[in-house]
């Protein structure tokens, strides 16, 4: 999907006597533990919880996708597998905090001298044409809200570093095991980011009745009987003396009624 902060596991390991001079000077545990939690509790406390990450792509373009879990297991449980080879790793954060996850984890991988093992954070967003009320404008959208995408070579100190950043819920994988995307899960999900036309989302559906706002048929209402993604184009089925009549509209010509 070097370090400053202890490691959960070396906690139980039998430690060198110190002397009260050294030992009032290191830093406890607990006192680090504590300055994460309060950290945390400036993340507003989860909105949502989601189970699974969905892959999922337009119908056209499916990829199938192991069903992934995000872990539910203490900040202390580790990994069990590692890896020698970067790979991207999905994290699941407080659903509207994306933004807010990977300047957080950012800053941690600078401070802890993370950059040779936790290489890029990456929130997938596409741009979207939105239709509403007759108007049209591009807004970006996250295409998986709630995730974050992190490249890194798995190990015990950049699990830790990632899990423990401030709004993290957790990885997503199998139990307590981050599992990796596959590349082609990662080939369709750049695509997507870098597609050269911006997606377009309408407020109506097939079946759903609409409205006409502009053109001859102004103020008629109907069903829509398809919607072309492509060519922005809805055809309605509009009622002429007790016949129904299919009429080829733009988006912006229709509207939910």
């Amino acid at each position: 999907m070097d370090v400053q902060e202890p490691l959960e596991q070396f906690e139980s390991e039998p430690q060198e006597p110190v002397t009260p001079q050294e030992e009032s000077q290191a830093p406890s545990v607990d006192s680090a533990r504590q300055e994460e939690t309060a950290q945390e509790t400036e993340i507003a406390q989860p909105v949502e919880e989601e189970a699974a990450m969905d892959l999922a792509t337009p119908e056209s373009e499916v990829v199938s996708a192991p069903r992934l879990e995000v872990d539910s297991a203490s900040r202390g449980e580790a990994p069990t597998q590692t890896s020698t080879e970067p790979a991207w790793y999905v994290i699941h954060c407080y659903s509207g905090y994306e933004n807010k996850v990977r300047h957080n984890l950012e800053q941690r991988i600078e401070t802890m001298g993370m950059k040779d093992r936790i290489f890029d954070v990456v929130i997938p967003t596409q741009d979207e044409i939105e239709v509403r009320d007759g108007k049209r404008r591009t807004v970006e959208r996250h295409i998986f809200p709630g995730y974050v995408l992190v490249n890194l070579i798995l190990s015990e100190e950049s699990w830790y570093v990632v899990r423990n950043t401030p709004g993290v819920t957790g990885f997503v994988g199998m139990g307590n095991q981050p599992t990796p995307l596959r590349p082609e899960e990662v080939s369709q999900i750049v695509k997507r980011m870098e597609a050269d036309a911006p997606t377009v989302k309408v407020s109506f559906k097939v079946g759903e009745r609409v409205r006409i706002i502009d053109g001859p048929f102004n103020d008629f209402r109907g069903t829509v009987s398809e919607i072309d993604m492509e060519r922005t184009k809805v055809r309605v089925m509009v009622s002429f003396f007790g016949r129904e009549t299919p009429v080829e509209l733009d988006f912006l010509q229709v509207e939910k009624s």
